[in-house]
């Protein structure tokens, strides 16, 4: 079985190593390399990785090296790890750092970027992939395996494109959280108990993305459905609109997206 080396073993990385063993990979086949003793010892008594405090020779067994570092950490972590991950194939699931900058300091042009989220740790994430040309088709088939457990994922044709799903999926479970708040805040100030609140909320939110997904009609069809003229929903819908809720949702991503590119300037333009 080859191996598969992570540098960082944060919450992404657990969460990766977590699906690769539940499909049945060995965590003996699995080198990590952090700094701190509490994720190394973490990843160690859970899966029985093995775990380095530094990068060393160990790295060159490795077939394929996922850099799951802070972006403002990883020309650090890339330096002493550069003379032995050569010959792998590069999967980053850091934001911000640029397929560019990974090819320069891992030596090699067969780099993929992915930009995952956080449901991922319950593998019910979504990725959005970018492979730079070197990437051959089986290897794109063996960077899907290997996020297959975490969730969903989805090829985008251009690198600047991850700033886009950075910015919807990315970043959008905090914008769902947000609208739980917000659900959860109007429950209070009609006299439900918060429990209440956050049952209905939460309940009403993950049935209709089920339905959604479920459905052959658009989103804008499902709504108009339930939004009969004069009835409780027109009257929500017909608030929400003179706020200009919409517009400032769309306005708040594009934000987010230029956030990305900021950050890909900073960090990760090689």
């Amino acid at each position: 079985m080859d191996t598969i080396a992570f540098i960082g073993g944060g919450n992404m990385a657990a969460a990766i190593i977590g699906g690769l063993c539940k499909s049945g990979r060995s965590g003996s086949s699995i080198v990590v390399v952090d700094p701190g003793d509490a994720p190394r010892e973490r990843l160690r008594q859970e899966f029985g990785v093995r775990a380095l405090p530094a990068a060393d020779a160990t790295l060159a067994e490795a077939a394929l090296v996922v850099w799951a570092v802070k972006p403002q950490y990883f020309q650090a972590a890339a330096l002493p790890c550069a003379p032995h991950v050569d010959r792998a194939l590069h999967l980053s699931v850091m934001a911000g750092i640029r397929s560019e900058a990974i090819a320069h300091a891992a030596r090699t042009q067969r780099v993929v970027r992915a930009m995952p989220n956080t449901p991922a740790l319950i593998g019910q994430g979504i990725a959005g992939l970018y492979a730079r040309e070197a990437v051959t088709a089986d290897e794109r088939e063996t960077v899907e395996q290997v996020l297959a457990p975490t969730g969903q994922t989805l090829w985008v044709p251009r690198e600047e494109d991850l700033d886009a799903v950075t910015a919807l999926s990315g970043s959008g479970p905090a914008y769902v959280f947000y609208v739980v708040e917000a659900m959860m805040q109007a429950a209070a100030e009609m006299g439900l108990r918060a429990e209440q609140g956050k049952r209905l909320a939460l309940a009403t939110l993950s049935g209709a993305a089920a339905l959604a997904a479920a459905s052959a009609e658009t989103p804008q069809v499902l709504r108009e459905r339930v939004t009969s003229r004069g009835g409780t929903t027109h009257a929500a819908i017909t608030s929400l609109e003179s706020d200009g809720v919409k517009a400032a949702f769309v306005k708040a991503l594009k934000a987010a997206q230029q956030r990305a590119r900021e950050l890909g300037d900073e960090f990760g333009a090689g």
